[in-house]
């Protein structure tokens, strides 16, 4: 038998006024699409958005849909609109904003499984990785220097033939 160890650093801050000037506008651009976030079932409201190699930055937000399984997270939203707009531009940054109609969301949310997975997808196409950042409501922001730190044995194309 083999074991091995598989951790990763997350660094973080007190507030958003604590990042650099990119990752806090990137924040704020995040917190502007949460606030557009389609969530009346859940109302939990997500926003991201993602600053692309050329300066541009997309953004995405929740949009559910009574059967549950129809709606998408604002994550997929953001990426798979710059795939859709921008296929040669690579994402160095996606930063993800959570909030909640009904409780304090006070600690960042991470993204879920389906959200890792495509974002690991982006991240193993472009060959080089995307730095995360999560935030609730407000306070403390996590930065991660790469989605594969959030999705270690992650699945990608060369599973598959």
């Amino acid at each position: 038998m083999k074991r091995i160890k598989i951790s990763f650093e997350v660094e973080i801050y007190p507030d958003v006024t604590a990042l650099s000037e990119q990752e806090r506008q990137l924040m704020e651009s995040a917190v502007e699409a949460r606030e557009k976030a389609y969530a009346p079932y859940s109302k939990f409201r997500v926003g991201a958005s993602a600053l692309l190699d050329n300066g541009q930055v997309v953004q995405g937000s929740n949009q559910e849909n009574a059967a549950y399984p129809a709606g998408l997270c604002a994550e997929r939203v953001a990426v798979f609109y710059a795939g859709a707009n921008f296929p040669d531009q690579s994402i160095e940054m996606i930063a993800i904003t959570a909030a909640s109609n009904e409780i304090d969301v006070d600690k960042p949310a991470a993204p879920c499984g389906n959200c890792r997975q495509s974002l690991s997808e982006y991240e193993f196409k472009q060959k080089k990785p995307i730095v995360l950042l999560l935030m609730g409501e407000k306070g403390e922001v996590y930065k991660c220097a790469s989605i594969s730190d959030i999705l270690p044995l992650g699945f990608n194309n060369s599973y598959l033939p």
